[in-house]
């Protein structure tokens, strides 16, 4: 199982950049190649808080870090990819511990073609050569083609596409001009899953990467959503809440007629079991709550007021 970035570098998710900064600063003063000569743990050690700064200290590669895992990440980013761009100069400055061989991890033109051998300077004994490929795993992958970028976008659906299934033509931009493809949604799919279409990322020397559809819901007419239930309010009138009376509702199983119990108070709670969305992870139903809403008559007639009027006679 892929490392923990968070936890090697000793910081909580949800650090800002200069909590990261200043983690990674102190610990890789501590584990230094310059300061442990020949020490392969330390040298070990240094390696993995640089992978961890690597990542969490840019914006895209920490959100999809935080998206996919470690394990999935790693399985996106290759080691060129992970320390292309990062910037290691300012972190030793001043210190005299070989701030030179963070200036660059890959050279020119990216770095596609493996790491270099970089000079540290100002360390104890003077400077010597490092390699940054007996740091980093010998230079694995060394001019290995890259897969392109996966592409991560939200897919608003409606609840009863979640419900019953379908599909949807998606647009989307990329690099090279908009796309579009037909996504098929399965049926009883909850907010928040991932749907992988393999191959439909950006292009890049070893194929194209993935494009990911991370499912939202739509805002409904009159369902409100409570993580895997449903709430319908309706109005009932005052005399089938005082009264009961059987009132027929729109499920997403199609409608159902539902006794609304005699003495009713304003905001009861009818549960409907398993009417409601799939769980994310059981895949079981949740329920669908129909809240009564007494219904208050805005005009009445001349009659209904004098009805009223007895009733409240009456101590109604």
């Amino acid at each position: 199982m892929a490392r923990d970035y968070y936890q090697t570098l000793g910081v909580k998710k949800g650090s800002s950049d200069a909590e990261i900064k200043k983690s990674y600063r102190k610990l890789a003063m501590k584990y230094h190649p310059d300061r442990n000569k020949g020490d392969k743990k330390a040298e070990e050690r240094f390696k993995e808080i640089s992978e961890a700064y690597a990542v969490l200290s840019d914006k895209e590669k920490k959100k999809q870090y935080d998206m996919f895992g470690a394990d999935g990440f790693r399985q996106r980013y290759s080691q060129e990819d992970i320390f292309r761009g990062v910037n290691f100069e300012d972190i030793f400055g001043g210190t005299g511990l070989g701030a030179d061989i963070f200036s660059t991890m890959f050279g020119a033109g990216g770095g596609r073609g493996g790491f270099r051998t970089y000079r540290t300077t100002g360390g104890p004994g003077g400077g010597a050569a490092f390699d940054m490929r007996d740091l980093f795993g010998g230079g694995a992958g060394r001019g290995r083609p890259a897969k392109g970028g996966d592409l991560l976008f939200e897919l608003p659906i409606s609840i009863e596409e979640a419900h019953n299934g379908g599909s949807r033509t998606v647009k989307y931009q990329t690099p090279q001009g908009p796309k579009e493809v037909v996504v098929k949604i399965p049926s009883g799919i909850s907010a928040g899953k991932k749907l992988r279409l393999a191959g439909k990322g950006n292009p890049g020397p070893a194929g194209a990467g993935d494009l990911y559809l991370t499912i939202t819901f739509e805002e409904h007419p009159f369902y409100e959503v409570e993580g895997n239930n449903l709430v319908l309010r309706r109005e009932v009138p005052f005399t089938g809440v005082a009264l009961g009376t059987t009132l027929e509702i729109p499920t997403l199983d199609g409608p159902k007629k539902v006794k609304i119990p005699p003495g009713s108070q304003p905001q009861t709670r009818i549960r409907l079991p398993g009417h409601g969305l799939h769980g994310p992870r059981s895949g079981k139903r949740g329920h669908l709550y129909l809240i009564v809403v007494p219904r208050v008559p805005r005009k009445l007639t001349a009659r209904q007021k004098k009805l009223l009027q007895e009733l409240g006679e009456e101590g109604l």
